[in-house]
């Protein structure tokens, strides 16, 4: 029921962090993964690395906030692997001012590569998988897209964006038997929440004091709730948005 074998994955910011660690999860299931991103030097070692493990990995250097650079994607990954039967909108990034101080070009920018980089790789993605028969579409929101933070206006509007636009993907794609659903991270130790930890006082001690795991979460904690949602064993499951937090978002 979670076995991978002969699917084809595309993840988006795939080569470190979140992306990687549901990148090798997929990969452990039989899935051949796609490292999509900008550092193709990154992605490069992150394919060494999965393939040093015996897994099955490639990279495509792409810009997923430009519609042309999207496009190149996808048909390289067509050209290269024949199908799609998977998509992790992963790509992300965070500037961190309150509401009155951020500048509209960060407004900009992190509405690009969050939000509108799922929905340009969504929109790419419909084609491939109906062509197959069906697919899965996993989109990483945040639990910022649950609750409030001053420090993050244009990341807790893109992540509740994308909630909202996985939603509207499942009601839309479901007669094409492709499955959309979120998934919300909690805090995860990862370089952007590092920088998280530098800029925000107080921060590591007071996730670490709400969650009732009492640690911070780890990428490969990811790896699981990847193969639930690209495999069989989710076909009925669909415009979730479902937290993977240590139980941060119930305490």
């Amino acid at each position: 029921m979670f076995d991978l074998e002969g699917k084809v994955a595309l993840v988006t910011g795939g080569n470190g962090g979140i992306g990687l660690g549901m990148a090798r999860g997929l990969a452990q299931a039989g899935a051949t993964v796609i490292l999509a991103g900008r550092d193709a030097a990154k992605s490069s070692s992150a394919v060494a690395a999965l393939k040093a493990e015996g897994l099955q990995a490639d990279a495509i250097e792409a810009d997923v906030t430009d519609e042309a650079s999207v496009q190149r994607l996808f048909a390289q990954a067509a050209t290269r692997h024949g199908a799609l039967h998977i998509l992790v909108n992963n790509a992300g990034t965070n500037i961190r001012h309150p509401p009155h101080e951020l500048r509209l070009e960060d407004w900009h920018t992190v509405l690009d590569t969050n939000l509108t980089a799922a929905f340009l790789c969504g929109r790419a993605a419909h084609a491939p998988m109906k062509a197959a028969g069906g697919g899965k579409v996993i989109n990483i929101g945040s639990m910022m897209s649950i609750f409030g933070a001053p420090y993050a206006p244009a990341y807790g509007a893109s992540k509740g964006g994308v909630v909202q636009l996985t939603r509207s993907q499942a009601t839309a794609w479901a007669v094409d038997n492709i499955q959309a659903n979120a998934v919300l991270p909690g805090w995860i130790d990862t370089d952007m929440t590092r920088k998280a930890r530098e800029q925000v006082n107080g921060l590591h001690d007071r996730v670490l004091g709400r969650t009732p795991a009492a640690r911070w979460g780890k990428a490969s904690d990811l790896a699981g709730i990847a193969v639930f949602l690209a495999s069989r064993a989710s076909d009925f499951v669909t415009g979730t948005a479902i937290p993977v937090d240590g139980g941060y978002s119930i305490s």
